[in-house]
């Protein structure tokens, strides 16, 4: 993760091009932290936007951890109106556009000063932490790092303020930090940190720390599973914080519930082999754990805090997703979100490209176009081993593209893992509704989308279907209109066309829209002609009542009314 103690991924954001390093550098830092570039200002960044103040509101507002490479005194004022009660916001930092200072501005309670020393040591600085309880004792005892959790925040204030105020401490259970922090320790003090998984109320000198070091393992989801496993740490006398993850039957891995019950308690959920009992699989996942059963359920209680990525393993994800049409901002926001997180990008290499820049711990698997369901079945292998797998289309990916092949391979596959993968489709922005809207609104009205590519489907019914749909006045988007394969066959199709349109229909023909060096114009079907046209041209035949004006810059706007005359 970017920040710390399980925090979402953070957000570098620059506001120019002399900043870009240094992002990179903080990057490689924290792989999954994404580079918000301002927009006309800093090329090659991961996104774009064009108000800063309004980025660094919306990310506060998210949780986002904010890396903002600027003076601290711009991210004060941008975020003055959204500050939150303390302990409820994200870490905030700001770091000189040359890397030579870092600074933590906001979410002490959530790691920040842990982030700004990350950085410091990765930029090669000293980062200037002002926290008293930091300064003083090494550690920020409001916020145990990661494996640990603080049982109450408003009792820990007061503590911190008794050790600040000259009060001695001693330690209580094993935490390898503490020993190493600079506290006023005493065999003899009065107060006392105490680290341990038990439930009990702290008394007035205690402090009390849990280590994530708990399991509970079940068999299968179920409805009111989170209050289920509450229940079984108090029958076992464990603090909920204590609570590390979900240890679940693989065979249950698709169940919502589990995901309703995890979200809720705030842990992480993995997944083993069941052969035997629960004890059994939780004794193969946790050697060394103590175990004991409790309403059903195995809690397990490990010597140290855990390493969840170490517990068995998480479900595998795929998503096949759309890039659009190739212009970065046309790329809807979950795309570039799964994109960002993803460990395996498969596809055609042109679209793998376009998807880029990818951190060096992503792999990707290029392959030629036409081996589209090899490809499905690639991705579902990676991802049943828990992986999480994105495969990338251009356009929509449910519009002739990746979509209908991956569904395709998981309906012919008899492997239990593959139907338990976690499968999503996101939309893209499609050729036709990108070179529509480019013209204007030629689609405003019923329309056919078709493919005039002939390798996976005969001729004879694509030229049925374009004499139904012309019969029908629909207006007509047309992919793969032609190749040096297949020169003809755009040809053929307009024969069939101007049997049911008059000779002045508009027609939109829009090549590498959202790319670099993008074409528009708008010819009239009689003027139309097949070398006017190549495999990366989007046609769009207009109807009956598909209108065209001029448009004062320049070239023509063309629509096709939501009305429609009635018959006669």
């Amino acid at each position: 993760m970017a920040g710390l103690n399980g925090q979402q991924a953070a957000a570098i954001v620059i506001l120019g091009a002399g900043s870009l390093a240094t992002a990179r550098r903080i990057q490689q830092r924290y792989p999954q932290a994404a580079i918000h570039g301002l927009r006309g200002r800093v090329e090659g960044a991961d996104s774009q936007y064009d108000s800063f103040a309004d980025t660094l509101r919306a990310l506060y507002r998210q949780g986002t951890p904010i890396i903002a490479l600027c003076a601290a005194g711009i991210v004060i004022r941008c975020l003055a109106s959204v500050l939150d009660e303390k302990g409820a916001e994200p870490p905030v930092l700001a770091v000189a556009e040359d890397g030579s200072a870092v600074v933590p501005l906001l979410g002490g309670l959530s790691g920040v000063n842990g982030m700004a020393r990350e950085l410091g040591e990765a930029l090669g600085v000293a980062a200037a932490i002002t926290t008293s309880g930091e300064l003083r004792f090494g550690t920020c005892l409001l916020n145990p790092p990661e494996g640990y959790a603080l049982a109450d925040l408003e009792q820990g204030k007061r503590f911190v303020s008794d050790l600040l105020a000259g009060e001695p401490v001693r330690i209580e259970g094993d935490a390898p930090w503490l020993a190493q922090a600079q506290l006023p320790a005493s065999d003899g003090a009065q107060r006392t940190i105490h680290v341990g998984c038990e439930a009990r109320a702290a008394s007035r000198s205690e402090l009390l720390i849990h280590p994530r070091a708990v399991v509970v393992a079940l068999a299968a989801g179920a409805p009111g599973l989170a209050e289920q496993v509450r229940g079984a740490l108090r029958a076992a006398g464990i603090a909920e914080p204590s609570l590390a993850c979900l240890l679940v039957a693989e065979q249950a891995m698709a169940e919502p519930s589990l995901q309703d019950a995890a979200a809720e308690l705030g842990v992480a959920l993995r997944f083993a082999a069941m052969s035997g009992t629960l004890a059994d699989m939780a004794a193969q996942a946790l050697p060394g754990a103590r175990l004991s059963e409790q309403q059903g359920l195995v809690v397990a209680v490990a010597p140290a805090p855990l390493d969840v990525a170490g517990v068995g393993r998480k479900r595998g994800r795929l998503a096949v997703i759309g890039l659009g049409p190739g212009a970065a901002e046309l790329m809807v926001p979950a795309v570039k979100a799964e994109l960002s997180r993803a460990q395996d990008i498969l596809g055609y290499e042109t679209y793998v490209r376009m998807a880029g820049p990818f951190r060096h711990d992503q792999v990707q698997h290029c392959t030629d176009n036409r081996e589209e369901m090899q490809r499905a079945r690639h991705a579902f292998e990676l991802a049943a081993q828990g992986r999480s797998v994105v495969v990338v289309s251009s356009g929509d990916p449910g519009v002739f593209a990746m979509a209908a092949a991956v569904l395709e391979a998981l309906h012919a596959s008899t492997d239990p893992a593959w139907h338990r993968v976690d499968l999503e489709i996101l939309p893209g922005v499609s050729a036709s509704l990108a070179t529509a809207a480019q013209a204007g609104a030629p689609l405003g009205h019923d329309f056919c989308v078709m493919s005039l590519s002939d390798n996976l489907k005969p001729w004879s019914i694509i030229e049925k279907r374009l004499d139904l749909a012309a019969e029908a006045d629909l207006v007509l988007a047309f992919y793969n209109p032609i190749s040096k394969s297949r020169p003809h066959q755009l040809g053929l199709a307009l024969d069939v066309v101007r049997r049911h349109r008059k000779g002045d229909t508009p027609v939109v023909l829009g090549r590498d829209i959202g790319r670099p060096g993008q074409t528009l114009k708008v010819v009239t079907l009689a003027e139309l002609q097949p070398g006017m046209v190549d495999m990366r041209t989007m046609v769009l035949v207009g109807s009956s009542t598909t209108c065209t004006f001029e448009r004062l810059a320049g070239g023509c706007w063309a629509y096709t009314p939501r009305w429609y005359p009635a018959p006669r």
